[in-house]
């Protein structure tokens, strides 16, 4: 019926028959035909026929409405699925609970930027969560942290971009030396029980013959490192964050033998998203980069700014 409505539109604009017939590239005989199938599934005619040339009749001029708005949304639903549009409409996006800090607020303004077409909707919550979501059509895709090696339970398609790595870390003063023993006998500020990250440092530990003494569960990155900066235990937080976390307290990082506790990044969707795959493209790229500058084997250490005597004593002139 599609073609059908399509000729008619076009007969509108163009006349006649054979003008309509011309701008289609078929033949007159081609889109009377069309003209009256259209008319037969209708079951009324379109056309006033007694004039020559004929043209639309009342009723055929309000189905030409909603034809040509028929024609409109069809072509709109066509461009959802075409991955050569420019991205436009709603994504719908879901960030795990480790993943909702600022920082990466820049890759979603740059998707903004580039895409002024593409409205987000973001929603942050526990990875198994997120999934359930997915599952059910209430997200286009989300960004989540997994063990490595991991994927996302099928049927969900996960994409890993990055490398999450985790670091042990204390307050300025603390004495705590980077071995299992010393650590063993420190306090912990840790994620709450069912973190997988908790469970895989606990075991590390107890392969040690050691059991981390927990101070506090506390489920944000925020507070565990105040926690740490105030000298209350130890915890572990990823790299990325200590590095551009921009608190004047410094943190020492420890790293003891054989220590190496890595996340994957991970963007998961359902399956291909049309016309707003190349947003989800430079989200990821821009996770990407993010996470890729924070990779680094160096201790991070951050420094409490001196000001020097003279400059903390000047005044502005009267």
């Amino acid at each position: 019926m599609l073609d059908d409505l399509r000729a008619l539109v076009e007969f509108a604009q163009a006349g006649s028959i054979a003008r309509a017939a011309d701008r289609l590239f078929r033949t007159p005989s081609a889109i009377t035909r069309r003209v009256q199938r259209l008319e037969a599934a209708l079951g009324a005619e379109l056309l006033d026929r007694s004039v020559k040339p004929p043209h639309l009749n009342s009723l055929g001029s309000r189905v030409l409405e909603q034809a040509r708005d028929l024609l409109q949304r069809t072509e709109a639903l066509k461009s959802l699925t075409s991955s050569d549009a420019e991205p436009h409409g709603l994504l719908r996006i879901g960030l795990a609970h480790a993943l909702s800090e600022g920082t990466l607020i820049e890759s979603i303004q740059a998707l903004t930027e580039k895409y002024p077409k593409v409205r987000l909707r973001l929603s942050s919550e526990l990875t198994g969560e997120l999934f359930n979501r997915l599952l059910a059509g209430d997200l286009d895709v989300a960004a989540v942290l997994l063990p490595e090696g991991k994927a996302a339970p099928p049927p969900l398609l996960t994409d890993i971009i990055a490398r999450d790595r985790m670091e042990i870390v204390q307050g300025a003063a603390g004495n705590v030396d980077g071995d299992w023993k010393s650590l063993g006998r420190a306090p912990w500020v840790l994620n709450p029980p069912g973190c997988f990250l908790r469970a895989s440092l606990i075991d590390r530990m107890e392969r040690a013959g050691f059991t981390p003494m927990i101070a506090a569960e506390v489920h944000n990155m925020h507070m565990q490192l105040a926690f740490v900066q105030s000298g209350y235990g130890v915890g572990l937080l990823p790299a990325r964050f200590i590095a551009r976390n921009h608190s004047i307290d410094p943190v020492k990082v420890l790293r003891p033998p054989s220590f190496n506790l890595d996340r994957s990044v991970a963007i998961v969707r359902v399956g291909q998203l049309g016309v707003l795959g190349k947003a989800v493209e430079l989200l990821a790229h821009g996770f990407r980069q993010l996470f890729e500058a924070a990779d680094t084997k160096k201790p991070v250490t951050r420094h409490r700014r001196v000001v020097p005597t003279n400059r903390r004593a000047a005044r502005p002139p009267k």
